[in-house]
C-alpha cells in the first residue's frame, strides 16, 4: 500500500500564493481510491498570540466546473460593475507580496 500524508489524504499538486497579510494554499489530494479534490486554504498570522489561522474549502470534483464559472462570473462583477476604474493590475506587480517590505521610493521607482 502506499504512504499516505494526513490518513486517507496524498497531496499531488500545491500552489502558493501571497497575498499582503494573508497566503492562499490550492492543494490538489487524492484519496486512497484515487479520487482527486482541491483544498483552498487561507492562513493569516494572528497578532494576539503568533499563531495562525487557517480557513479551508473542500472542493470536489463534481463541483469544478460551477465553481470556476461562479468565481469567474463574481469576480468580472466586481471589476466591471462595481470598481471599473480601479486598477487590479497594480496587484500583480512582482514586489507585491512582499508584505509591507515596499517603501515608497521604491514603489515609484517602480512605475
Amino acid at each position: 500500500m502506499e504512504d499516505y500524508n494526513k490518513g486517507d489524504r496524498q497531496e499531488i499538486f500545491s500552489k502558493k500564493i501571497r497575498a499582503g497579510k494573508r497566503t492562499y494554499f490550492f492543494d490538489v489530494k487524492a484519496t486512497k481510491g484515487n479520487d482527486y479534490f482541491i483544498t483552498i486554504t487561507e492562513s493569516k498570522k494572528s497578532f494576539e498570540d503568533g499563531s495562525f489561522v487557517k480557513h479551508k474549502i473542500f472542493l470536489y470534483k463534481e463541483d469544478f466546473n460551477k465553481f470556476v464559472e461562479a468565481l469567474g462570473e463574481t469576480v468580472n462583477h466586481v471589476k466591471t460593475e462595481l470598481m471599473p476604474d480601479f486598477n487590479f493590475d497594480e496587484f500583480s506587480r512582482e514586489n507585491y507580496h512582499n508584505d509591507n517590505n515596499q517603501s515608497a521610493s521604491a514603489e515609484s521607482d517602480m512605475i
